[in-house]
């Protein structure tokens, strides 16, 4: 079995602010859902159940920081993949949403409403998350092991829509939280969706995305 979650809540998703590559801290909310999210583990384990045997996350801070809340508590190891970084959301990176839906109207649109034609000027298209995803995915089907998988928003709607076989204009109809995570099994040399958003680790330390630039 496979968990793929997204970091816990960042300074900058509390500030609305584009993250894309550029790097930002746990909030406090954040770290309470980190560990929150080891602790559901941990309580596995104690009953015997399965739990990752390996923690993979992006490089960001964001991300290996919410895995650390996991791989200590179980005592595995933490490993890195470049393939698991955000989006690069080029020029938007550090800006506020409500400031770039003001002076970049045209291309905001298309992002909330066109996501999978938006090429961001010196960043990334969505397609470009899919191949990243795609090849990392591709090793896993040579590792039965049980794997938690830390990273980004955007790299898991579109994880979330390759085991769906949905296309990238579904974007926005993922299930995305801080320190959820989609359960996904390796069958027949692909990954198959078994839950898309497990959150009840999360009662009392959801946040709002709403208010987020994502």
């Amino acid at each position: 079995m496979i968990a793929l979650a997204r970091h816990g809540e960042t300074t900058w998703n509390l500030a609305g602010r584009y993250q894309g590559r550029r790097e930002s801290d746990l909030s406090a909310l954040g770290v309470r859902q980190g560990l929150a999210l080891g602790e559901y583990f941990a309580q596995r384990q104690r009953r015997g159940e399965a739990v990752p045997e390996r923690v993979v996350a992006s490089p960001l801070v964001r991300c290996t920081a919410t895995g650390r809340f996991v791989s200590g508590r179980l005592g595995v190891p933490l490993e890195t993949d470049a393939r698991l970084i955000e989006i690069a959301h080029g020029t938007w990176e550090g800006r506020y949403r409500d400031e770039l839906a003001a002076n970049d109207p045209e291309r905001y649109r298309a992002w909330r409403n066109d996501p999978a034609h938006v090429a961001f000027e010196g960043g990334e298209t969505l397609r470009d998350v899919l191949a990243r995803w795609r090849d990392f995915a591709a090793g896993l089907n040579a590792q039965p092991q049980q794997l938690l998988i830390v990273t980004h928003d955007a790299v898991v709607r579109c994880a979330l829509l390759d085991a769906m076989g949905r296309p990238l204009d579904d974007f926005w109809e993922m299930p995305v939280e801080n320190a959820a995570f989609a359960l996904l099994e390796s069958e027949r040399g692909r990954l198959s969706l078994i839950e898309a958003c497990h959150n009840e680790h999360l009662r009392g330390v959801r946040a709002d995305a709403a208010r987020q630039a994502l």
